[in-house]
């Protein structure tokens, strides 16, 4: 069964299934006879806005950007006020490269929801890669104040991002930190320290984190490149060559496995 018509008969069972009234206190009653809430107009918007938005949303990751873009314009004229809405169609703008429209969303989901933790997160972490990553922080910082935010670690390592960027690598440290504070199985957060500390000299605590990434989870190629760099640095030349064979091994037409084949190559 393809999922727009699952989706599209629930959308048409929702906005058949209006609630009769007659009069000012009328609702409708259930086979006890107790009155039941009504569906208001504004309730049937939102929840075909959810439905829309929920729809656009597996377009994009099945990457029918075109499509996706329809059912989240669709989203937004039954809804305005979805937040949600506001940031998918924003990420779908980003990634047609359109980057005002993609902005005016993002700001959008934060003004309809200005002390959410998502929202903040987004708009920061879509500021620092467009280069405004001075305005940035003070979104980084709304996300993390919502007491309520499940995942204030991430927009901790978006700011530490942003600091990196920015060239300020002793405050990104303090961000990751702070962020493995909150959640220390952040695999983002430790790969970034880990490569921090590489960058700044420290070899020795570069590893440590690293080999934290390491127990965590499947590694990815610039993190096998790193543990290749790291362990050089060292002089643990086994070691070193352990990574490289993992790295030509699990990642070989890579980018980082040329540039390491190349650099090794005797």
């Amino acid at each position: 069964m393809r999922v727009d018509r699952w989706w599209g008969s629930a959308l048409c069972a929702l906005l058949a299934g209006c609630v009769s009234v007659g009069g000012a206190n009328s609702g409708s009653q259930d086979s006890s006879g107790d009155r039941l809430p009504r569906t208001s107009r504004a309730d049937k918007a939102e929840e075909a806005a959810r439905i829309h938005t929920e729809l656009g949303q597996h377009y994009m990751q099945g990457g029918d950007l075109q499509t996706a873009l329809e059912k989240l314009t669709k989203a937004l004229q039954f809804d305005e006020g979805y937040a949600p809405a506001h940031t998918v169609i924003a990420v779908v703008y980003e990634r047609i490269n359109d980057m005002p429209k993609a902005e005016l969303h993002y700001r959008r989901a934060v003004e309809l929801e200005p002390t959410k933790g998502g929202p903040n997160n987004n708009l920061g972490a879509f500021l620092c890669r467009v280069g405004k990553g001075a305005e940035s922080e003070a979104y980084f910082r709304k996300a993390v104040a919502d007491p309520f935010y499940s995942t204030p670690d991430v927009a901790l390592t978006n700011a530490g991002v942003c600091q990196l960027k920015n060239g300020d690598a002793a405050a990104a440290q303090n961000e990751f930190r702070e962020a493995l504070q909150r959640n220390p199985n952040n695999g983002e957060a430790l790969l970034q320290l880990a490569n921090t500390m590489y960058q700044s000299g420290d070899a020795f605590r570069a590893r440590a984190f690293l080999q934290r990434f390491d127990a965590l989870r499947s590694p990815s190629a610039d993190a096998l490149q790193l543990g290749y760099l790291i362990e050089s640095r060292l002089g643990n030349t086994d070691a070193a060559l352990s990574y490289r064979q993992r790295l030509l091994s699990q990642f070989p037409d890579s980018a980082q496995a040329r540039n390491l084949d190349q650099t090794t190559r005797p």
